[in-house]
């Protein structure tokens, strides 16, 4: 895996002490991320190299966005990626779990009017070499119950929670939500290129019943040839978009 920084075109990730690179699902949910309820405070759950922190930073003139990471090496790699942005004054991790965070902010009374999550996947019993890899990538770390219950207890009423997750996952998790007072209101099915799987779903959520927005993105046509609409939601970042 590549050790280099990765450029963007108004920030650069740097990726060198975490075993979680630059992937294109973290690019897609913070591309994709509706802002139209301009919020004021956001939470990035599990931040990785703190990517869709700084793409949200990029789009919007949030006050405050929050990240949290429980990997330590990733905190690191997060926090120094924040600093080196233009947008440092706006931008803090923590270095904690998911659970403590929450029994934290909602003894506060605090809320978050955007919650964004890339959260663990892989729910099969496979482990990795890794063991920060495993705990990034595998639902042990983070259970979708506990995601999901945690952000109906710090989301804002009018507030917004968008995940990135398996398409094979996408009915569980929005039952999950619903159980918890969360509904989905839109959703966007990812496709790598016209002739495969459908691989990814973004879904959005909020406390409020509406129709579900449905929608369908293919990344590629062939290897490296990227469709319009993807080269539309990612040209404000990739450099040779």
């Amino acid at each position: 895996m590549s050790q280099k920084p990765f450029h963007f075109k108004e920030f650069t990730i740097h990726q060198d002490k975490t075993s979680m690179k630059v992937g294109t699902d973290a690019v897609l949910l913070g591309a994709w991320v509706s802002l139209d309820n301009l919020p004021d405070k956001i939470l990035d759950i599990g931040s990785g190299t703190g990517i869709i922190s700084l793409m949200l930073a990029q789009r919007c003139d949030a006050e405050t966005i929050d990240a949290i990471e429980i990997d330590e090496n990733a905190y690191e790699q997060s926090v120094e990626n924040f600093e080196k942005s233009d947008w440092a004054d706006r931008l803090y991790c923590y270095h904690c779990s998911f659970e403590e965070f929450v029994d934290e902010i909602s003894s506060e009374e605090e809320t978050y009017d955007l919650i964004v999550s890339n959260p663990p996947f892989y729910t099969e019993n496979a482990e990795t070499s890794s063991k920060s890899r495993t705990k990034a990538r595998f639902t042990s770390a983070l259970s979708f119950e506990d995601l999901v219950f945690g952000v109906s207890k710090i989301l804002a009423t009018e507030g917004v929670f968008s995940v990135i997750i398996p398409f094979k996952e996408e009915e569980n998790f929005v039952n999950l939500a619903d159980k918890n007072n969360l509904f989905l209101n839109k959703v966007c099915r990812v496709q790598g290129n016209p002739t495969s799987e459908v691989k990814r779903s973004l879904l959005s959520f909020s406390f409020q019943k509406m129709d579900v927005t449905e929608s369908y993105l293919i990344i590629e046509t062939e290897r490296h040839q990227y469709t319009e609409d993807y080269i539309n939601l990612t040209r404000d970042f990739y450099i040779k978009m």
